[in-house]
């Protein structure tokens, strides 16, 4: 297939692909795999509310010197790799960088004047490239025996490393000959080789030299016989050489007298022509082009000459591209305090004071509160519960990121970090919907779950962000119960699931493999402060209005919604075990608020405003959810219809009699 296209190519663009590299074939099972949305919500490489590089892990881990190394750092950050040895190999070698940093500098200067080896072969192969772009190809090729000399300093371990990195010194040398430290843009206005690289231009070119110095000497000897000091000699592409006389200075002056042939008449000048001057000029001209057209000759000849060198560019091209990367990683390491991440064989995750790389720089670095993280074999879910706004999702986040970077060869923002080596990484955060293929917020949440449900393995890390929150209260804490039950049951896999269904925290009772963790705020003279510090066990408050306060909400929108929540606890009795419950049944559509001293008040609230607090699952669930599941045994009460029915004597009763009855309680009915 790979054949084909490549013929499809080359017989539609009728040009040489030899700048086009072997294919290479890898299997999907050798790097993590990480889908679009785990891509987006994880923001590596583009944001997801302005669509740019700043913001993601992609601008804070890029701190390449080359073209070529942004690129391969974003083609790494898609793949990290999931081989422990090719891992270390790539730690390893950051590690170094690290400790030789006066080394690491001089590199980054190296780097530096690199330019973009890769598009440079391509503007070869493709036939385009200019002078200018050879001189740049010979500045990057003269780095490379620089570069070598360098890492042989370093040691034994860089040289076996990038042993293949190779100075193309016949390339330099025919590049350094050649061209002219400043050519021109075009190759086709001369002017592109030095003098000595070829015996016939210079020939041409000292023809064309000498010529004009005869010019000068022309117009020297013309001002002289004439007595007109103005007199010029000047050139244009219509007439040639002429000379040229202003109108004040014609004034007694008899041209024929002197050989000259009157050519153009300007309104303050004449132009002239002698026989001399035109036997010259074609000796000049004939020169002059001769020159440009033989240095396009040569240009096109050491251009197919440089083609042949591609593979070789290519591969130092790689090899210099890899390099800048780890360069990278170690100046983001020192630069950011990181730590080398070590590995461990029982799929144990140990994270001390972690922190989420990029959110930690926007802010300033004193303000971020780093956490811990441990799950293993045994204990290997999380449930999260806390306030919005406390930093659940970026706690989350960083623990994916923070696999990602380890599993790149990168050093990672901890105190210290053992990690398990995932293979996939599967996310469900935020609310997204796709309105072209006809798809819902919950929807898109559900098939993003369904993914990681059926496909996650007891190696991989899911993170589940306030699950099911896109339905009614009882669906998505049902769901969302169910699919935590399901992966302690099947795959196994790590999972950090944050919620404000506090009702499901009541299942680190059933289910051994999980643990209640929670994101501690505290409520002081009813301002809420929120510490951003994972402690162990579960909340039962989410503070939604007080986060509404945060967001300045109308201050008549919080007064009202703190009755209603007030109403709710009050009518609220001790909820029972989830697990028990088989069927939930709604409470009634207007409940009545229960005063502390058990009276009833005659106002009811309306069933609008229950409705209206249940699905709002955002900011006031904590409440609202409790009081969903708070079944009540309401008395049952018995219509006069019922009663009716009820009394009726079916035995006595004749066919007529029976339906004229049924009619009866129809038309009571309507």
């Amino acid at each position: 297939i790979c054949r084909r296209n490549i013929d499809y190519i080359y017989h539609t663009q009728k040009r040489d692909l030899s700048h086009i590299e072997d294919v290479i074939t890898y299997a999907a099972i050798d790097f993590m795999k990480m889908d679009y949305y785990a891509k987006r919500n994880l923001e590596l490489t583009e944001s997801i509310r302005l669509k740019s590089k700043k913001g993601t892990l992609l601008w804070l881990m890029d701190e390449t010197k080359t073209p070529m190394g942004a690129r391969r750092l974003k083609q790494w950050i898609d793949r990290p790799l999931i081989h422990k040895d090719k891992i270390e190999k790539r730690l390893d070698m950051v590690e170094l960088f690290i400790n030789n940093f006066i080394e690491r500098d001089t590199l980054r200067g190296y780097l530096n004047q690199v330019y973009d080896i890769e598009r440079l072969v391509g503007r070869v192969s493709y036939g385009n490239v200019n002078a200018r772009d050879l001189i740049q190809l010979k500045h990057s090729i003269s780095e490379i025996p620089n570069i070598k000399s360098l890492l042989d300093e370093m040691g034994e371990k860089t040289t076996k490393q990038f042993e293949a990195l190779e100075p193309l010194e016949d390339l330099l040398q025919i590049l350094e000959n050649s061209l002219v430290e400043e050519p021109p843009i075009s190759v086709k206005d001369g002017g592109i080789f030095k003098q000595g690289f070829s015996k016939q231009l210079d020939e041409y070119l000292e023809a064309s030299k000498n010529g004009k110095d005869w010019l000068a000497q022309l117009q020297a000897k013309e001002r002289e016989r004439t007595g007109i000091k103005s007199l010029k000699i000047s050139f244009n592409k219509v007439f040639g050489y002429f000379i040229e006389i202003t109108r004040a200075n014609l004034q007694g002056f008899e041209p024929t007298d002197f050989g000259y042939h009157r050519k153009q008449t300007l309104s303050n000048a004449e132009r002239f022509i002698t026989d001399e001057l035109k036997e010259k000029e074609d000796i000049i001209l004939g020169a002059e082009d001769k020159a440009i057209e033989l240095e396009y000759q040569l240009f096109v000849r050491l251009r197919e000459h440089i083609k042949t060198y591609t593979e070789r560019l290519q591969k130092q091209a790689k090899i210099i591209s890899e390099l800048d990367c780890l360069q990278s990683f170690a100046e983001i390491a020192q630069k950011y305090n990181y730590v080398k991440p070590q590995f461990s064989d029982d799929k144990k995750l140990e994270l001390e004071n972690s922190r989420h790389p990029v959110v930690e720089r926007v802010m300033d670095y004193n303000d971020y509160v780093p956490n811990d993280c441990t799950l293993d074999k045994d204990n290997f879910i999380y449930l999260i519960t806390g306030p919005n706004m406390s930093g659940k999702s970026t706690y989350m986040r960083q623990i994916a990121i923070i696999s990602i970077m380890a599993q790149m060869g990168a050093y990672v923002p901890c105190d210290s970090a053992l990690l398990p080596i995932f293979d996939q990484i599967f996310t469900r955060i935020g609310a997204a919907d796709d309105l072209v293929s006809g798809k819902s917020t919950f929807m898109v949440e559900m098939l993003e779950a369904q993914k990681a449900l059926t496909y996650a393995t007891e190696n991989s890390l899911i993170i589940f962000d306030e699950i099911g929150r896109g339905t009614s209260t009882y669906d998505g804490l049902a769901l969302a119960q169910a699919m935590i039950e399901y992966v302690a049951q099947t795959s196994h896999a790590k999972t950090l699931f944050s919620t404000h269904y506090h009702e499901l925290t009541t299942l680190d009772q059933e289910l051994s493999s999980l643990k209640n963790v929670h994101v501690a705020a505290d409520e002081y003279q009813g301002e809420l402060i929120f510490l951003h510090k994972v402690k162990d066990g579960a909340v039962d408050d989410s503070y939604g209005i007080q986060v509404a306060k945060l967001a300045d909400l109308p201050e008549e929108v919080i007064n009202r919604a703190q009755v209603i929540l007030n109403a709710f606890e009050q009518t609220t009795t001790h909820n029972e075990d989830f697990n028990n419950i088989n069927k939930p049944s709604l409470n009634s559509t207007t409940q009545k608020i229960q005063h502390s001293d058990g009276n009833s008040n005659d106002e009811e609230l309306p069933s609008t405003d229950i409705q209206a607090n249940e699905e709002n699952n955002d900011k006031t669930q904590n409440t609202f959810e409790q009081t969903s599941f708070d079944l009540f045994e309401s008395e049952e009460k018995t219509s006069a219809l019922e009663e009716q029915i009820k009394n009726l004597n079916i035995s006595n009763m004749t066919p007529i009699e029976a339906l004229l009855k049924l009619s009866e309680l129809q038309n009571q009915l309507r």
